[in-house]
């Protein structure tokens, strides 16, 4: 034969891929046989296993164990699908007034082990999105209640509910429809944790999770604990609560609180003040925050003296206003 004519055949397509496949099943082979102990694996390095599990970090941890620590006093209450957590060993549940909002429903609450009681009374509070039920129940232990002026933005906080959600503080003293001095966040709030507790990372509760912002994503609001305290004490001391009256609607500009409107026979309407002034100072203070006015009237007596300082047409004034006790609705 001829071999300077001689020419080897080309390999076909599929005569390449067959031995690729069998140099895969090879190796695989191996492989299988060297994490056996079959044959020795001599210089060559194996991939290690993955592993099964994770570390779980520091804040996951301080994360779960507020949850497990909390979820025992948060309750569900019924009709809706709102949230409440209790306050009292009394059997007294903070909530939302959206929540039990209907006068003539009969209203539930079940707790985490599925035991299920009626409402027997229920407190709205007329100027808060907040309302205080209680239920006659034996072993109900409160959440630690915190303190919300130590509240700084940035602050890991956690909502909890028939969700549970993480987020921090992300500003303070915001006006909403569930009030005037709000904690902004972004952990997400809807309507299945609405009236559960605003938590810090120590477990204490800083708001009650109040409303969420339409139409704006990771915006949530919540009440300030702080607001919620002495509403609890006189519920569970007196089965009433009474709150201060001013009898104003306000937004802020830079000089101040603007008077929008004034309630017809408040106290507001008896000292003088009238639509279109600006209060520049209440008790000395600068109105200079939308939560100045309505911590200070929350934080006074009925029938307490406040003083304010009113620009009118260019012109300061000084006022003196008597507080009454909010009408009922």
């Amino acid at each position: 034969m001829d071999q300077s004519n001689f020419k080897l055949p080309k390999p076909s397509l599929s005569s390449i891929v067959i031995a690729v496949a069998a140099g895969v099943v090879v190796a695989v082979g191996v492989y299988q046989a060297q994490i056996r102990g079959l044959i020795p694996n001599k210089g060559i390095a194996l991939p290690k296993p993955l592993e099964e599990t994770r570390t779980i970090f520091k804040e996951e941890n301080a994360v779960i164990s507020v949850v497990e620590k909390t979820s025992p006093s948060v309750v569900a209450i019924g009709v809706t699908s709102g949230t409440g957590f209790v306050v009292s060993d009394e059997g007294i549940i903070a909530t939302n007034k959206h929540v039990v909002a209907d006068a003539e429903t009969k209203y539930t609450v079940v707790t985490k082990d599925n035991q299920k009681y009626e409402v027997k009374r229920i407190y709205r509070d007329p100027l808060l999105d907040l309302a205080l039920v209680q239920i006659d129940a034996s072993g109900l232990k409160a959440l630690e209640l915190g303190d919300s002026s130590k509240l700084k933005v940035g602050q890991t906080v956690i909502a909890i509910g028939n969700v549970t959600t993480t987020g921090v503080v992300s500003g303070l003293g915001r006006k909403a429809v569930g009030g005037d001095n709000l904690i902004q966040t972004d952990a997400v709030i809807n309507l299945g944790n609405t009236g559960g507790p605003l938590l810090n990372s120590s477990g204490q509760v800083i708001g009650v999770n109040a409303v969420l912002s339409e139409g704006a994503q990771n915006i949530g609001f919540a009440i300030p604990i702080n607001s919620v305290k002495a509403i609890v004490d006189e519920f569970v001391s007196q089965g009433s609560v009474s709150r201060p009256f001013l009898g104003v609607q306000y937004s802020f500009v830079p000089q101040g609180a603007y008077i929008q409107s004034v309630v017809d026979s408040s106290p507001a309407q008896k000292s003088g003040i009238e639509q279109g002034d600006i209060i520049t100072k209440i008790n000395g203070q600068n109105a200079d925050n939308e939560s100045k006015i309505a911590e200070t009237i929350q934080n006074s007596a009925i029938g307490k003296k406040l003083e304010l300082e009113i620009r009118r047409d260019n012109k300061l004034l000084k006022i003196e206003v008597t507080l009454s006790e909010l009408p009922a609705e």
